[in-house]
């Protein structure tokens, strides 16, 4: 079943990528009249699971927002207000820069309109919008609301409102949801399981720091001493450890309760979320680094441990309750940092969290249970458990500045630019490097003559990353801290510090073309490109994008940018990049009546569009082409593939035909 289900998904991606048109919005709409002069129109939208439809307030700069565009509005009626619309969704989108703001569940439009002239017979609204899910699509609905008899019905133009009928698939049916995909829960679970291995990794730092790491000893010899038997000592480690697990996890299940699955996502690009958790987290780095414990009241431990002798399963569970209030002081700051990054993804990723961390806290306690023997191999508690500390309080202090740079990005302010954020991360991560080499020290920090083998290579896998970090300010991507700092756009200058400006003085740039992304020199009409590769007899990639396509900027960001590709863009193949969402108006002479839709062709974008569609059946973005210089397909299409080497492979696989 498993294998059959496989096959399935497998086969559905192939059609969704081979480029079925897909239509994830379905519509329907009707008028209704509140007096001699004052109507109501309603738009109630189903999109199909894993897709977005941005709301008409998406900031410019981001995804295209929804707009109204009304044919015989002047002398006829205005607007009253702007349309209502249903709950949305804000999230910082890192690609754009900017906040994008889009539906939550089925879509509900609402717009007041009032006459101005009495013998208006008709309303003409057009309905764009932009839906994204792995790839996007621009769509529009042309709506026609008679007056007189107060009925909506669909048209292919506005042109031909006498001979087009009602369509009427699209304004009843809102249950097909036959587009949608598997993408999205594919990406929601490897978010999770992202999220859970990172905690993971928080509950073994948090298990080697000095308020947990000595205490494994005590309990695992209480359990195997004042039991009555081995096996006796092993069921009771494990339920404590069980316990352990349970508690973390309700913390995390009350958190997600409290705030609320989807809130807790909104809560991320909130400017006052994201600053008050920076100042959380240095109190917590401060706090790591020596300057001062937090703790939870005494009398909150005492009251607990008093339960604890009650016996049975009862005195095992206070005990676990009884370690995690006395080992507060650091695993706090842990816990604290886990779940705001784990808030910041939403859902369920709190309860995910605190699962792994807390599994990686009782781990050692269930283990040592079983094989007492392993105890007397454990490292003697000393002087490098405040090291973990204070590691863990450069790590924190780190993290805070990404929550700064969150809100900063958010209000646009640029006060703290890439450089800014690359330097202070350099400086953190060097004065880490120093403190781990002996050259600082700590209020806590043991008097040493010398440091393990251990601290010296920690040192220096920090010094190479600090080393790393530095070309950063000269433009370099450092894709291995990608989505850290600012993109590369949210700079003092696009090329870094010292940079340039770009090689457009050292290309000669074609009539008809510009310098792209990563100065590849792109056509943007798709005769004067395909003329071009005659002139030079290349083959062409042919390229549907869009100016607020988020997976094509992901595209050239972070698969263009790969060596082995951009040196293919550039020497081997002349790139035809068509914009279907240019909302430049064709001159009057060449706008047209689409054969493949029946609507008006106006902008540039709607040309592009259109030619997709008609001769490649597909209207989805990003979408990529290998054309030979006649214009004959040479592979088969593909839309938004991240794995560099797999479109590297697919790019030559089309050259090579023409070889």
């Amino acid at each position: 079943m498993r294998k059959l289900a496989s096959l399935l998904l497998l086969l559905v991606s192939f059609v969704t990528v081979q480029a079925q048109v897909a239509n994830p919005a379905k519509w329907q709409t009707k008028i209704e009249k509140k007096s001699d002069t004052e109507y109501t129109i309603t738009w109630d939208g189903i999109i199909a699971e894993g897709w977005h439809m941005y709301s008409q307030y998406t900031p410019e700069g981001g995804p295209l927002p929804t707009e109204f565009l009304y044919n015989n509005q002047e002398g006829n009626y205005e607007l009253v207000g702007k349309a209502k619309e249903s709950e949305t969704k804000t999230t910082f989108n890192d690609v754009f820069g900017v906040d994008e703001t889009y539906y939550v569940g089925p879509v509900k439009l609402v717009q007041d309109i009032k006459l101005t002239n009495a013998a208006t017979e008709n309303i003409q609204v057009e309905l764009a919008y932009q839906v994204c899910e792995e790839m996007c699509i621009s769509q529009s609905n042309l709506f026609v609301y008679d007056l007189k008899t107060l009925t909506a019905k669909e048209v292919k133009n506005f042109e031909e409102l006498n001979t087009t009928s009602v369509d009427t698939k699209s304004t009843e049916d809102t249950t097909n949801n036959a587009v949608a995909t598997d993408a999205n829960n594919k990406q929601e679970k490897k978010g999770l399981f992202t999220i859970f291995f990172l905690a993971f990794l928080s509950g073994f730092a948090a298990l080697l720091t000095p308020c947990v790491f000595p205490m494994i000893p005590m309990t695992v010899s209480f359990f195997t001493k004042q039991s009555k038997t081995r096996a006796k000592g092993i069921k009771n480690a494990i339920i404590y450890g069980l316990s352990i697990i349970l508690i973390y996890v309700v913390l995390g299940t009350i958190v997600t309760a409290i705030f609320g699955a989807d809130s807790l996502n909104a809560l991320s690009t909130n400017v006052y979320f994201n600053i008050i958790f920076f100042v959380l987290l240095v109190v917590f780095a401060t706090s790591f680094l020596g300057a001062f414990e937090i703790m939870l009241p005494n009398s909150w431990a005492n009251k607990v441990d008093s339960q604890a002798d009650r016996g049975g399963i009862v005195g095992i569970l206070f005990m676990a309750l009884a370690l995690a209030i006395v080992s507060f002081s650091c695993t706090g700051p842990i816990v604290g940092t886990l779940l705001v990054e784990a808030a910041s993804k939403g859902g369920i990723a709190p309860i995910v969290g605190m699962l792994g961390f807390s599994l990686a806290l009782a781990l050692p306690f269930m283990l040592f249970a079983m094989f007492p023997g392993w105890l007397n191999s454990m490292p003697r508690s000393g002087g490098w458990l405040n090291t973990v500390k204070v590691s863990l309080g450069f790590l924190e202090l780190a993290l805070a500045f990404k929550f700064l740079s969150n809100a900063d990005l958010v209000l646009q302010a640029h006060w703290l630019e890439r450089e800014v954020f690359l330097a202070i991360w350099i400086a953190i991560f060097g004065a880490w490097a120093l403190y781990l080499l002996g050259k600082i020290k700590l209020p806590h920090d043991s008097p040493t003559e010398s440091i393990s083998v251990g601290r010296l290579f920690m040192a220096l896998v920090v010094s190479i990353f600090t080393i790393y970090m530095i070309p950063g300010l000269w433009g370099a991507p450092l894709k291995i801290i990608s989505g850290f700092p600012p993109p590369m756009t949210y700079s003092e200058s696009p090329y870094g510090v010292g940079g340039k400006g770009g090689s457009a003085d050292a290309v000669t740039i074609p009539d008809g073309a510009k310098l792209g992304a990563h100065d590849i020199i792109a056509f943007t009409d798709y005769e004067k490109g395909m003329a071009y590769a005659k002139s030079v007899n290349k083959p062409v990639l042919l390229d549907f994008t869009g100016f607020a396509c988020v997976n094509c900027r992901k595209m050239e960001d972070y698969v263009w940018s790969e060596p082995a590709v951009l040196g293919v863009l550039k020497n081997d193949i002349v790139l035809i990049s068509l914009y279907v969402d240019d909302k430049q108006e064709l001159p009057e002479s060449e706008q047209y009546i689409s054969e493949t839709t029946g609507k008006k062709v106006k902008t540039i974008g709607n040309k592009w569009s259109d030619f997709q569609m008609k001769n490649y059946h597909a209207n989805a973005q990003p979408y990529y082409i290998v054309l030979d210089k006649d214009g004959n397909r040479l592979n088969e299409a593909v839309g938004y593939t991240p794995d560099a080497e797999e479109y590297k492979t697919w790019l030559e696989s089309g050259i090579n035909k023409v070889k």
